[in-house]
């Protein structure tokens, strides 16, 4: 399998190669050369497969035995889903009204992302162990990438992770689950500025090409291809346990809607409806609705400011798509209030979102396929949401511990140069690399 930029300019690389890699020296990203296609037998002995069971048969598919042989795939993802809560690492709920919600938070940070960041980790270090290399790890977050970045990687030793966080624009929870990790190979900043803005010095930075093969640079954000792959086990999940039958034919159809901020994970649905999966895919979006606009009216152009939201994580205007909508936070408040009444079912603001668009469709009483909500987060991250809902909020108490814990957080402020203090940072953890492989005994 072959990854080649969707600029088209940079030459193709393997699996490692994109691992490895931010943007493709072109601007562009690493995508596969060709989608393998799936046939209706495959999909039915898919189909009784456990999630990380899912997840290895699709990364088997796009990561040569030759660079990870396949019982050290199996072993490096059961290692992955190792401390998730859930021992189905994913959990579908089935409520009243024919809501469906597919529950992909229970890994350690209490957020979806921790499931692809979790396999990407142990990905990374296979080959760094094989290698004997060092690399440097840069985050932009809107909530929750950062923490489930730092979960997977902090105390690793030939990895340093460089985390951005908006400061002011996450919850308090998101943020102390950053700023509480005090391991030496974790550093946060504190950017005065929108999840938007807090990306431009990353951008530029891995825009020097040079610079970034020099001190061994990647990202871990929605742009790296190995995220990607882990999120379109999800999809195949929610079709699975959804789909009324695989005996018809054509297959039936259903109908996943996303919560969506930088539109990592509809990607991911969009591969998936590219192998042959079935499915009907919904962009359900926050105010912030570049997304929603360009579906329905190709309208590209960004509002004037990301305005804040109670789905803070979907804060996000440069990012695309199938259907949409897009939801407003009396929408939010509302959703929430409904489900919890309906079937004592908390759900998070973003997850809100996703089942605002399933209320819709029940009320306007429109015939539709089964419909699967992704839940992307718990409530229990987001308690100024559920206040707002007027709803009350049992909080694990891990989440709780974090209110005791000392923070470090580096600040990044208005009138700094960003730019320059991410790469002086690089610069410092390169050298000190450097350092420790010099005093290494022969």
């Amino acid at each position: 399998m072959w990854y080649v930029s969707t600029r088209g300019i940079a030459p193709r690389i393997d699996f490692e190669g994109a691992l490895f890699s931010g943007y493709a020296p072109d601007g562009g990203l690493y995508m596969p050369e060709e989608l393998p296609q799936l046939g209706r037998e495959t999909l039915r002995e898919w189909s009784t497969l456990s999630y990380p069971s899912l997840v290895k048969e699709l990364c088997s598919l796009f990561i040569g035995p030759e660079l990870i042989p396949r019982d050290d795939l199996n072993d490096l993802i059961d290692r992955a889903f190792s401390r998730f809560r859930h021992r189905e690492v994913v959990h579908l709920s089935r409520l009243r009204n024919g809501l469906n919600v597919l529950e992909l938070w229970h890994g350690v940070t209490y957020a979806f992302k921790d499931m692809s960041l979790c396999c990407a980790a142990q990905f990374l270090q296979y080959f760094l162990q094989k290698r004997k290399r060092h690399i440097t790890v840069v985050v932009g977050t809107s909530g929750d990438t950062g923490s489930a970045a730092i979960e997977s990687v902090h105390g690793a030793k030939n990895v340093d992770l460089i985390v951005l966080l908006p400061k002011g624009h996450c919850t308090k929870i998101q943020e102390l689950q950053m700023t509480t990790v005090l391991r030496e190979n974790v550093h946060v900043f504190g950017v005065e500025g929108n999840s938007d803005e807090l990306d431009e010095p990353i951008k530029t930075v891995f825009a020097d090409v040079a610079f970034v093969k020099k001190h061994n640079l990647m990202s871990l954000n929605s742009i790296n291809w190995s995220r990607v792959l882990v999120q379109i086990a999800h999809h195949f999940f929610a079709y699975f346990r959804c789909a009324p039958s695989l005996d018809t034919h054509p297959l039936p159809p259903v109908e996943v809607v996303v919560p969506t901020g930088a539109a990592g994970n509809l990607a991911a649905g969009c591969i998936a409806q590219k192998m042959g999966l079935p499915i009907h895919l919904v962009v359900a979006v926050n105010s912030n609705d570049i997304i929603h606009r360009a579906v329905q009216w190709g309208d590209f152009s960004l509002s004037k400011a990301v305005k804040p939201t109670l789905a803070s994580a979907m804060d996000i205007q440069l990012a695309e798509a199938v259907t949409s909508q897009s939801v407003s936070d009396e929408a939010i408040t509302q959703t929430m209030g409904r489900c919890w009444q309906e079937n004592k079912y908390l759900l998070c603001p973003h997850s809100a979102v996703a089942v605002s668009c399933h209320y819709r469709q029940v009320d306007r009483q429109q015939p539709s396929p089964p419909r699967c909500c992704l839940a992307p987060a718990s409530a229990a991250k987001f308690p100024e949401a559920v206040r707002a809902a007027r709803l009350t909020l049992d909080t694990p108490a891990e989440i709780l511990a974090l209110e005791h814990k000392e923070t470090r957080c580096t600040p990044m402020r208005k009138g700094d140069d960003w730019t320059r203090m991410l790469r002086d940072t690089i610069e410092d953890l390169s050298q000190q690399w450097q350092g420790r492989v010099q005093n290494l005994p022969a």
